[in-house]
């Protein structure tokens, strides 16, 4: 259901809203009066009923041979189309019909379509449908009321209970999506078995923030030398893979001999374990006898130190930092099963010896392994049907990199400085706990006096801490009242005032964000933290919400500065980037091994890419870069593995560092990241139709049509028998096809120089005839693929300027930086309010544009700017 600005159904104090900006009681009824006379013009205000029958006249001239009653082509049927805008369906008719003729994509034969009949139609709808969309903002509102989406829910919860490693958001469906994002208001519908979802997930957060017990859980303390760092006395891949050494040579161990070791605890102290091989299947990589008892934080030291493996299992001193991180995971043995999941943060071990730390999350009943990346994997064989054989393959020039561990210690869990812990008194404050009745689903009791007075005090207390504005007395009442029927239905303290508790977590007045109005700050407040934050707006900003300060622009933008300087803004990066940039399926396809060996495995590179785009988008936004930084830059994010990927000057280490191109290089801006690159193709092939599209639509903000349902996909032929244009040609022979690829395949075919995981390429790989190319991956897998036709990256964009490679393209799209700021202020609106922009809010988007132009159109201007507009603050102006 959609609502007004005030959230009330009277259509005068709406219109009474929308003049609220007007200096006088005079003026303020004077729009109103004018409102209530546009209501019964179908063209609004400033347009005659005369100029709206020229329109429609126009209409019936040029446009209805093709869309009229007959098999109207796209489906778009004009010929009775409808005069009443103030219909939503009619008016969007109305403006598809306009951005095509806009665009001059429609008529398709511009030649019998006259500029100054084309500028007359434009002239006469644009203010009519700009007064009949602002007429429905102003009595309804710009778009439906929004629900928090499963990752706000979470969050907010983790933030109010103060439980940074809270996990709820899967235990509720997955949001639907619109316009990219998991933010729009339209698609985030409640169902009966969503409010049973969220019931759920509220009872699951309300629990892991009590107590577990009357103490805190005991610490277990856990210390391993290097012979008892592994389950085995070796891994799959052989000796090669891991052995156990002393003074920089392999000692060799038997299975049963370190069993024998073990049960004496006879553990040499100079003996190192060291390792060769990433972590995957098959693997059983973890320390010997410990397992978590109990869910938490464990605290981690080792001690480490990188090296080289020459021929004969001998360790050199390593020439440079092996990353590596810790993956939790259940002691199943080889095969791995259940969750397995990187957890403490990437390291990269030196080649001299030292002392790492870190902070592992467990859950009960889980151990952790060692995950080295971007080693390799071994193979896994059957060779004549015999026993399984591990194949490592052949050494790199110089030795295998690895790392020699010396021991390590893991404390844990981690308790918190105070019992109960803080999450605990949230809710219930300082009440004493003991040991719960028998039966009870609680894991502590909590002891109150004056059950009654105190279950009003907490619940009081909670709302005023998870209420997102002030809540009046009269708001309270329901859940107070429950709380005191389960009491006097014989439920104990604890279970009626945790159902208080859920009950308001499931309510409205948590799930729903208000729709900003003229003299709510709190409403503000809220939609920018969930902007810039993703989650609840903090002490200070709901101060400044209080205080009736903070729609004071200068307040606004200090506090914009604020959150994008703060810890939160890396939410609205990753939740970002993963729907604007689809990086949540990054992971979706897995290489093609047979025509890209080299990939096999690389769960590295994957990681880094996702890295680099995230920094890089981080780093758009906080140092302000222009906005045609998203197609051309004269720098990169890279890491090791990256610049090895794009062919760059090695860089050390696994961060990601600012790296400056030379001016030939093909890279930089967002085109050519790995990560695009991936998500745009399939695994196997790139299509420079896909390709093509998702940039004009994501980027470039011109999305083409979908297309004909009767039309095949365009699938490169893999056997290299016929090139990707050739196959295009056939595809767009009919007028219909060829107009719409003609907007997105030149785009495409400048990326065919990159293969599916972003490197240059100069040919491509198929199955069939060609060059022969073949070896042994970096997983011990031969391999053959061919090179045979060359890759063509030239094209002529539907303006007519031509360019012959990525290079050439990107110079021209830079040229034009307003449709690039364009686009990604519609993509912050509708992250931002969960309504894409309204044709009624198109003048407003150009106006900021105009404010911003001057400086080049910087991103985090954009965002300020945004911010400060009455899209954002939920003002009406005309």
């Amino acid at each position: 259901m959609r609502y007004g600005p005030a959230m009330l159904n009277d259509l005068w104090t709406n219109l009474c809203y929308a003049a609220r900006r007007s200096t006088s009681c005079v003026q303020a009824l004077s729009c109103a009066s004018i409102l209530c006379g546009c209501l019964f013009l179908p063209a609004g205000s400033t347009v005659s009923a005369a100029e709206f029958a020229d329109v429609q006249k126009i209409v019936q001239e040029h446009c209805v041979s093709c869309h009229g009653e007959d098999a109207p082509e796209a489906g778009l049927n004009l010929a009775r189309l409808s005069d009443n805008l103030a219909d939503a369906s009619v008016r969007s008719q109305w403006v598809l019909l306009f951005d095509r003729v806009d665009k001059r994509e429609m008529p398709p034969r511009s030649s019998e379509f006259p500029d100054d009949v084309r500028e007359s139609l434009l002239s006469i709808l644009e203010p009519a449908l700009h007064d009949a969309d602002l007429k429905d903002v102003v009595s309804h509102g710009r778009g439906p009321m929004r629900r928090l989406n499963r990752d706000e829910f979470e969050q907010n919860l983790k933030d109010i209970l103060q439980l940074p490693d809270l996990s709820v958001r899967d235990l509720l469906p997955e949001d639907r999506t619109g316009h990219h994002f998991n933010k729009a208001a339209a698609m985030l519908d409640v169902s009966r078995v969503q409010l049973v979802a969220f019931l759920d997930a509220s009872e699951s957060a309300l629990m892991q923030a009590m107590a577990s017990g009357l103490e805190p859980p005991p610490i277990r303390k856990f210390r391993a030398l290097a012979t008892q760092m592994f389950q085995e006395a070796e891994t799959f891949g052989n000796k090669e893979a891991m052995f156990y050494a002393k003074d920089g040579k392999m000692l060799p161990i038997s299975g049963q001999q370190l069993a024998e070791l073990r049960r004496g605890g006879q553990h040499d102290a100079s003996v190192e374990m060291a390792l060769f091989r990433s972590a995957h299947w098959p693997y059983y990589g973890y320390p010997h006898g410990f397992v978590a008892a109990l869910p938490g934080r464990y605290k981690v030291r080792f001690s480490a130190r990188s090296v080289l493996q020459k021929p004969g299992f001998v360790l050199h001193e390593g020439t440079k930092p092996i990353p590596m991180t810790f993956r939790a995971r259940k002691p199943s043995g080889p095969d791995v099963s259940g969750d397995v999941r990187a957890t403490g943060g990437v390291m990269d071990i030196v080649p001299e010896n030292a002392v790492y730390e870190t902070t592992i999350l467990l859950k009960a009943g889980e151990t952790f392994e060692y995950s080295l990346l971007g080693l390799p994997v071994p193979l896994a064989r059957n060779v004549n049907n015999g026993p399984p054989e591990y194949r490592y393959p052949p050494f790199p020039e110089g030795g295998q990199p690895g790392v020699a561990f010396q021991w390590i210690e893991v404390d844990g869990p981690t308790s918190p400085e105070v019992w109960p812990p803080v999450s605990h008194k949230i809710l219930f404050d300082d009440l004493e706990i003991r040991s719960p009745a028998p039966g009870s689903s609680l894991p502590v009791d909590v002891i109150s006096k004056q059950p009654e007075d105190d279950a009003v005090r907490l619940l009081r207390r909670f709302v005023q801490r998870a209420a997102r504005r002030p809540f009046s007395d009269e708001e309270i009442v329901p859940f107070q009242e429950l709380i005191q029927t389960r009491l006097q239905e014989g439920d104990s303290f604890a279970v009626a005032v945790l159902a208080g508790y859920k009950a308001f977590l499931c309510s409205g007045h948590f799930l729903f964000l208000d729709e900003p109005q003229r003299d709510d700050s709190f409403a503000v407040a809220s939609r920018l933290s969930h902007f810039l934050t993703n989650t609840r707006p903090d002490d200070l900003l709901m101060q400044q919400a209080g205080s009736g300060r903070l729609r004071d622009p200068a307040v606004l933008q200090a506090e914009v500065d604020r959150l994008v300087s703060s810890e939160g803004f890396s939410e609205f990066v990753r939740n970002f980037t993963d729907y604007w940039l689809n990086l949540r399926s990054l992971y979706r396809d897995e290489p093609d091994v047979r025509l890209f060996p080299e990939y096999r495995f690389d769960n590295y590179l994957v990681e880094s890419m996702e890295q680099e785009t995230r920094v890089w988008f981080t780093a758009l936004v906080k140092e302000n870069l222009p906005a045609t930084t998203i197609i051309d830059s004269d720098f990169v994010f890279a890491n090791d593995r990256l610049a090895l990927h794009y062919g760059l000057p090695p860089v050390i280490g696994s961060a990601m560092q600012k790296v400056s191109l030379a001016g030939d290089s093909v890279y930089g801006g967002l085109l050519t990241q790995g990560a695009v690159l991936k998500v745009t193709a399939n695994g196997t092939t790139t299509s420079p139709v896909v390709r093509g599209a998702w940039i004009m639509d994501r980027l470039l903000g011109n999305p083409p049509p979908p297309p004909p349902a009767s039309v095949p996909a365009v699938e490169p032929d893999i056997r290299g028998a016929t090139t990707i244009r050739e196959l295009l040609a056939l595809h767009t022979k009919s007028d219909s096809c060829a107009g719409c690829h003609a907007k997105f395949d030149p785009v495409g075919l400048a990326l065919e120089s990159f293969d599916i995981l972003g490197a240059q390429r100069t040919s491509y790989r198929s199955l069939g005839s060609g060059t022969a190319v073949s070896g042994i991956d970096r997983a011990g897998h031969d391999f053959t693929y061919s090179l045979n036709l060359a890759v063509d990256a030239s094209g002529q964009l539907p303006d007519g300027r031509t360019f012959q490679d990525i290079r050439e393209l990107k110079a021209l799209l830079v040229q034009e930086p307003r449709p690039l700021a364009r686009n990604l202020l519609h993509q912050f609106t509708i992250y931002a309010t969960g309504t894409p922009v309204r044709f009624s809010d198109r003048r407003e988007i150009e106006t900021l544009l105009d404010q911003c132009a001057p400086n080049g159109y910087r991103v985090g201007d954009l965002i300020r700017s945004l911010v400060q507009s009455r899209i954002f603050l939920g003002e009406v102006r005309h």
